[in-house]
């Protein structure tokens, strides 16, 4: 028998991914009978969904679980489950280093979560697909192979409750990853990609819509690769002819593939004023030399093509993200970076230090760049970043913009993603909340925050 009236915390690490397995989870969980806690006093079972893509996400991940193993050391709750992408990737580190752990579930946790909840022996389901065996990198090294079980079809949840604000929630539409970066550990956790069909990313949408939603990011680990499972070929713009005719919602676009940045796309976006002028296209290198030791799809030419196709939109704002200190990497493979943000002027960009990770093969690649390095190349492109934000501030000063508001007194633009492009501090004679849509006339800026009077 289940415990009905059990309290349920939850820490959710990592990426918005991530973040909507646990939002399954906690439906699933409501669903059943139990409540979630907003307060890990008095909570009967804390439930932390880890994150394991890099080493740094994997310590967060181990600082939370030994954090709340101290809550049950001291009584304060009585159960402790790790779930995710950590626990995927090494199952048995976790074993050794968390015996307290009572329960361990992998990246499919939502499918047994109230067994473990109620005490039951679960297990941990392999990754979908075959991940990598029958891959080559570009510089010849072969992927050592891994039998796992067959791929699984991706499913609308069977329950939900959203961890985000009400009006701007997340869409997953596809899960795993097929383009086997050199450095990325994603398939070996996450497995070969899997897409949800339409008619279940329809459903969802209309629920979340039903529900409060007025801007739907859609993620994946490759939103342009959408249907290639499903129909012989990538199909997001024929996904969004779909979502589009949903009334209230706005669309954006995260984790985008340059070299899937075609024509198609652009026109819809640009024919369709419910698609936020707003792409996050990561593109991690400009170099050649580096892209094709990365096993990147991407070529600078391709990346270039995909800036100047967005590029035509009015208004179009570009995020992406860069991994410096690659193996191999030279002062001129760097400068290309620096190249070619002059030219994009992107108006988001992330830097990250190259980050060996076991079982990748650029782990073991040669002509590794000392760590000190990576890191001042990563700084140097933050400051470039900087000033190129100085020079778009500029220009934005004195414009009226619409805003989403997040609270009464910030909100953010279409050019600024939930918690990873800053907001907009907004006055207004008129009381605001959040979910409101308002013309702000932006005043001042600073970095990525902006300030601005409601009109």
């Amino acid at each position: 028998m289940y415990n009905l009236d059990m309290r349920i915390y939850f820490i959710s690490l990592g990426c918005p991914k991530n973040l909507t397995d646990s939002e399954e989870m906690m439906g699933v969980l409501a669903k059943a009978g139990h409540s979630i806690s907003g307060d890990i006093n008095g909570a009967d079972t804390v439930i932390i969904n880890t994150c394991g893509f890099l080493a740094s996400a994997a310590r967060e991940s181990s600082r939370e679980i030994a954090r709340a193993l101290n809550y049950k050391k001291a009584g304060i709750v009585k159960r402790i489950i790790a779930t995710g992408c950590l626990v995927q990737r090494d199952p048995d580190l976790l074993r050794q280093k968390f015996p307290q752990l009572d329960a361990m579930l992998g990246i499919e946790a939502a499918t047994s979560i109230t067994d473990a909840v109620a005490g039951k022996t679960v297990r941990i389901l392999p990754p979908p697909g075959l991940p990598g065996n029958e891959a080559q990198l570009r510089d010849g090294t072969e992927r050592s192979a891994r039998v796992v079980r067959s791929p699984a079809k991706l499913c609308a949840p069977v329950a939900r409750m959203t961890a985000t604000l009400p009006h701007s929630v997340y869409l997953k539409i596809a899960d795993g990853c097929d383009n086997r970066c050199a450095y990325c550990a994603i398939p070996m956790i996450r497995g070969v990609f899997r897409s949800k069909s339409p008619e279940d990313v329809l459903d969802e949408a209309r629920a979340l819509a039903a529900n409060g939603a007025k801007e739907i990011s859609l993620i994946a680990q490759d939103t342009t690769l959408y249907g290639m499972d499903l129909f012989g070929k990538p199909s997001l713009a024929a996904l969004l002819r779909k979502l589009v005719k949903i009334n209230g919602v706005r669309w954006r676009i995260m984790y985008a593939y340059p070299d899937r940045i075609d024509e198609e796309l652009v026109d819809l976006i640009a024919a369709h004023p419910q698609i936020c002028r707003y792409i996050d296209m990561p593109v991690q290198h400009a170099s050649d030399n580096i892209l094709k030791l990365m096993n990147r799809r991407s070529t600078a030419a391709s990346i270039n093509r995909a800036v100047e196709l967005l590029r035509k939109i009015p208004g179009m704002a570009l995020r992406t993200t860069f991994i410096t200190g690659f193996p191999g990497e030279t002062q001129k493979d760097f400068d290309a970076i620096k190249s070619l943000m002059k030219r994009a002027r992107f108006e988001s960009a992330a830097f990250f230090a190259f980050s060996p990770e076991k079982g990748t093969p650029a782990y073991n690649f040669t002509g590794k760049v000392p760590a000190a390095l990576r890191k001042s190349r990563a700084d140097e492109l933050a400051r470039l970043q900087s000033r190129i934000i100085d020079d778009i501030n500029k220009n934005l000063i004195g414009k009226t913009v619409p805003v989403l508001m997040d609270s009464p007194a910030a909100g953010r633009m279409d050019s600024q993603a939930p918690d990873i492009d800053g907001y907009v501090e907004v006055k207004s004679a008129n009381p605001l909340k959040a979910g409101d849509s308002v013309m702000i006339k932006i005043t001042s800026a600073r970095g990525y925050v902006r300030q601005g009077t409601a009109v």
